[in-house]
């Protein structure tokens, strides 16, 4: 009974001159029966009618149009589809082309016997499948290679025309044609049947027990047995692990669901390690699902002839983390030994570190506590292995551990261990400890509602810290001991993907953090910056993916709130916001998008990064790295049949001069600008080379803005505003105003009162700190707004080339408010204090 794991082979005969079932050919060549009566096999060169049999039994019909051998895929072509359908070789039991292939004519006198030159014998076959399931027919001849086996049955009982059938090596476990050896040696009288059903109850025993089953059985010591193992296992089927300890009745259907459902909400732990830790399943009967259905080979890592130069490319420190033993180097890979192979982050790690691919291995529970320190002692490891082989070591433990002092209790344990000595060694990126702080990090952060992390480095033994901007105020969190300094910034680095060697130059990047931690949805902008001795610095702005706020919900005047929903109404035009880095604005323009986001609008939106998403729009990252510029985005998007565009920032005058003309030629354009009031915004894009003429005709609102920190609304407390302080808020609101132009005092002052006071009586606000503030006061952010309105006035200031100047007091004489006037009406009505406001604006 023939296997497919046996050398190839070509029955009957040899290989045709031209055949080719080898890589990399493109017209694939089918072979032919192996007889002289038959034409000889060419390569396929049109579509071939076919029929598919599934998995399942089911047959479809269709068209071959390539038979990819390299890729081990068919494409065929099943109607009533237009296009061919990619098949892999383990998706299909068997792919039969119905062209016959028509024999010669017999010669009248020539019998059918098999010494003749024109033989053409006719065997039977079962086809056994993986899974179960056979398959019985006729076929004369047979060809066998590493694509799987080639049968022809004839059409007919009274014709020799056949044929061609395909059963990839995937789906075919063993296969028999011919009479049995049994049968013949009974028939012979050279062996009796009850000798034979002995053979054969010998031989099923054998052939039911997969590479896994055998492994179990004998570990392996040596590399040719692993090897020998890995190639087997490489041919087995794919199998879950759910699957395969549901096969050896290890769990229930019930326990496998309950425990997919957890691992859905946490995927950095492999099922099988989600099973052993609930104690439905033990780590040795794990392993014995890993080796007898998956076919990972066991390795005795005692006695095994482990290669040096395998150890010398995983560091002692992170073998001994992740529990993984380096056994061999071949073709490029890395071996290693495991207790659990399935760790797809483990294995990862180890991948990045080595540079290499790693093909994992079993070992039995509880032999790496030992090996992994002997192995490196024995090939030259480093003091802390063998520090571990000294009696009374103890290994280290793992610490559960969330706040970052006691992560640093942990880090400052660990260099005593080390000895604590004035020529201590760095530590590595990949040290626990170390992961688990920055994961930490990262996570509190978020929780703490932290814009930004600054990573500060500084030269000899001085600390490295780092420190929080929260409600834009910077705050110091954590330090750590200098020999930390370069590791952190190199698992950073790796996080982020970026070249850990290079450190002259600035980098950027993004952290997905879901990737590490699943639970945390949030993205992360790093930048590295070199700084004096060879030393870098790391930003890292959090980009927690949240929807736009609602237009009403920005905290804007019903002045300011009104011009904005007419300004974004408007069918064409512009409107920009302005501010510096981290004032809000692309928030405020998304929370107008959606103000205007229906569903007979088309939206665009070139963006860097992507930070807010909200449903109708289509959002563009841009991507200056590879040319994809924002002024690129706008004229790819001006072909796309836009009603809106939003540009993330005008930084140069070509994105200026196509925004206009996009704003003129029937877009509302929307965009960002870092200027410091909306009247500068003007001159400062002119300046930039604008046409004063079509950008007066674009330009509908400039919103200048800023945030400030609010006061903590659970310890805010009130007393009655001092009139001195009234007085100097009165001077500081009208100082903007030329002398005799402005405002009447009183008028204003009567307003305040009939806005803002409470009994008729203007209040003072005041918040000292709690609990729920961290004892700041303070507690999230409110935004300051500027808006200037275009009216025909200032149009026609803007064609003339006005100054900022003579632009301000035309738009205050209209009715705007400066980011001053703004802040001190959000000041009387308790939102923030007057010292934010003066720290944010100009007076």
């Amino acid at each position: 009974m023939p296997d497919l794991s046996a050398p190839l082979s070509w029955p009957h005969g040899e290989a045709p001159a031209d055949a080719n079932t080898a890589p990399g050919k493109l017209n694939f060549v089918w072979p032919m029966p192996p007889f002289a009566a038959y034409p000889r096999a060419k390569a396929q060169n049109a579509p071939e009618p076919c029929e598919v049999l599934g998995l399942n039994g089911s047959r479809n019909p269709g068209h071959l149009i390539l038979m990819a051998a390299h890729e081990r895929i068919a494409q065929v072509l099943v109607p009533p589809a237009r296009n061919a359908m990619p098949l892999k070789f383990g998706q299909f039991r068997a792919l039969k082309l119905l062209r016959p292939i028509v024999a010669a004519p017999r010669e009248s006198n020539q019998a059918d016997d098999v010494l003749k030159l024109d033989s053409r014998p006719r065997s039977e076959f079962k086809l056994f499948f993986v899974g179960g399931g056979e398959l019985r027919g006729r076929t004369i001849g047979h060809c066998q290679d590493e694509l799987g086996l080639f049968l022809f049955p004839p059409i007919s009982d009274a014709d020799d025309s056949v044929y061609r059938v395909f059963i990839p090596r995937e789906v075919l476990d063993h296969f028999e044609i011919g009479e049995r050896i049994g049968d013949v040696l009974v028939k012979e009288n050279l062996a009796t049947a009850a000798q034979i059903n002995e053979a054969a109850s010998e031989q099923q025993s054998l052939r039911s027990r997969r590479v896994g089953d055998i492994l179990v059985a004998e570990s392996i010591v040596s590399a040719e047995q692993l090897m020998l193992a890995i190639e087997q296992q490489a041919r087995m089927p794919m199998v879950r692990i759910g699957e395969a300890l549901l096969a050896l009745e290890l769990i229930t259907e019930a326990q496998l669901e309950h425990a997919l459902e957890l691992q859905r909400g946490d995927r950095s732990v492999p099922l099988g390690e989600l099973l052993v830790r609930r104690g439905i399943v033990s780590r040795q009967a794990l392993q014995s699902a890993l080796a007898r259905k998956m076919g990972y080979p066991i390795v005795d890592v005692a006695s095994f002839a482990i290669e040096p130069d395998a150890v010398k490319k995983i560091p002692y420190a992170v073998a001994k983390r992740l529990d993984v033993l380096p056994l061999l180097l071949r073709d490029g890979r890395l071996i290693v030994a495991m207790e659990d192979p399935t760790r797809r982050e483990a294995l990862d790690e180890i991948e990045f570190i080595a540079q290499l691919k790693v093909t994992p291995t079993l070992t039995k529970v509880g032999t790496l506590l030992s090996a992994i320190p002997a192995t490196y002692e024995r090939y030259g490891g480093d003091a802390i292995a063998r520090s571990e082989l000294l009696p009374g070591a103890h290994p280290s433990q793992d610490f559960s551990l969330d706040k970052a002092d006691q992560l640093i209790e942990t880090l400052e344990r660990e260099v005593q261990d080390r000895g604590g000595r004035d020529d201590e060694v760095p530590l590595e990126q990949s040290d626990n400890s170390l992961v688990r702080l920055i994961n930490s990090m990262i996570i509190e952060a978020s929780s703490q509602g932290v814009s930004d992390i600054h990573i500060e480095t500084y030269p000899g033994k001085e600390k490295l810290k780092i420190r929080f901007r929260k409600d834009g105020v910077l705050k110091p969190y954590l330090e750590l001991p200098n020999t930390y300094r370069n590791a952190m910034i190199a698992r950073i680095k790796i996080m982020c993907e970026l070249d850990i060697s290079e450190r002259r130059k600035p980098q950027d990047g993004k952290i997905n953090f879901a990737r590490f931690s699943p639970q945390h949805k949030l993205e992360l902008r790093v930048a590295t910056i070199p700084t004096n001795n060879g030393l870098e610095d790391v930003v890292m702005r959090l980009l927690a993916s949240s929807k736009p706020i609602p237009l009403e919900k920005l905290g804007l005047t019903a002045r300011n709130l009104s011009e904005l929903k007419k300004a974004v109404s408007r069918p064409y035009g512009m409107v920009l916001c302005v501010g510096p880095t981290g004032s809000g604005k692309t928030t405020t323009l998304h929370s107008a998008m959606s103000y205007i986001n229906t569903p007979d609008r088309k939206i665009w939106t070139a963006e860097d990064p992507v930070e807010i998403t909200q449903a109708g729009l289509r959002q563009v990252q841009v991507n200056p790295k590879i040319d994809w510029t924002f002024a690129k985005a706008l004229r790819a998007f001006l072909r796309a049949d836009p009603d809106v565009i939003m540009v993330g920032e005008i930084r140069d005058e070509e994105t200026g001069e196509i925004a206009v003309e996009a704003s003129l030629t029937g877009h509302l354009v929307m965009s960002t600008l870092h200027t410091n009031s909306a009247a500068e915004t003007i001159t400062r894009l002119l300046d930039m080379g604008m046409d004063p003429f079509n950008f007066a005709d674009s330009l509908l609102a400039v919103l200048a803005q800023r945030l400030v920190r609010r006061l903590c609304p659970n310890c805010r407390s009130a007393k009655p505003i001092a009139e001195a302080d009234l007085q100097e808020w009165l001077d500081d609101y009208l100082h903007i105003y030329p002398e005799h132009q402005g405002p009447a005092r009183q008028s204003v002052l009567d307003d305040w009162v009939k806005s803002y006071g409470h009994k008729g009586q203007l209040l003072h606000y005041h918040s000292p700190g709690c609990e729920a503030c961290d004892h700041s006061g303070y507690k999230g952010r409110a935004g300051l707004h500027e808006l200037l309105a275009v009216s025909k006035v200032l149009r026609r200031q803007i064609q003339t080339g006005a100054r900022a100047e003579e632009l301000l007091q035309t738009a205050l004489t209209e009715g705007m408010q400066t980011l001053r006037q703004d802040g001190i009406l959000k000041v009387l009505q308790g939102v923030t204090t007057m010292a934010e406001v003066r720290a944010t604006s100009n007076a």
